[in-house]
């Protein structure tokens, strides 16, 4: 197998498996009631200050009509709550409950557990080779294919 072939494959797999792995993760027992992507939205959102509508859709590269529909899915259940803008009655703010703190919580640690292995395997030298080489693949995919920050 050629060099090209083996970076092919291997990032084609990487891409794959980590979807599925985390996907595996993230919808245990305590989260059966939402989708990997819900947790994604849960993220976008976060844990501090309140976000509005518009903003997470945009970190979403969703429309606010789809992100909506997500939104009331993830109210329903308790993980996330709407407030008006007082100030500007067409903004809606969103805000995580307590419930969906502790499920971004829990999608933090299945992070904060890859990247503690990740760092274990590499030595002081290997690692920002490692940062430097996936900084140079995401630029690629920035670069090529139009997605912004």
């Amino acid at each position: 197998m050629t060099a090209d072939e083996t970076l092919n494959e291997l990032l084609v797999r990487l891409f794959k498996d980590i979807m599925e792995i985390e996907a595996r993760c993230l919808v245990t027992e305590n989260y059966s009631d939402i989708s990997y992507n819900d947790f994604h939205i849960l993220e976008a959102i976060g844990t501090r200050e309140p976000k509005s509508m518009t903003s997470v859709a945009k970190l979403m590269r969703v429309t606010t009509g789809t992100l909506t529909r997500a939104i009331d899915a993830l109210s329903k259940k308790d993980y996330v709550r709407r407030e008006r803008s007082r100030q500007d009655k067409r903004v809606v703010w969103l805000c995580l409950t307590k419930k969906g703190k502790a499920a971004c919580a829990h999608h933090e640690k299945f992070h904060q557990n890859m990247i503690a292995h990740i760092k274990e395997q590499l030595s002081e030298k290997e690692m920002p080779v490692l940062i430097f080489s996936l900084a140079k693949l995401a630029d690629y995919f920035r670069t090529m294919y139009g997605q912004e920050e």
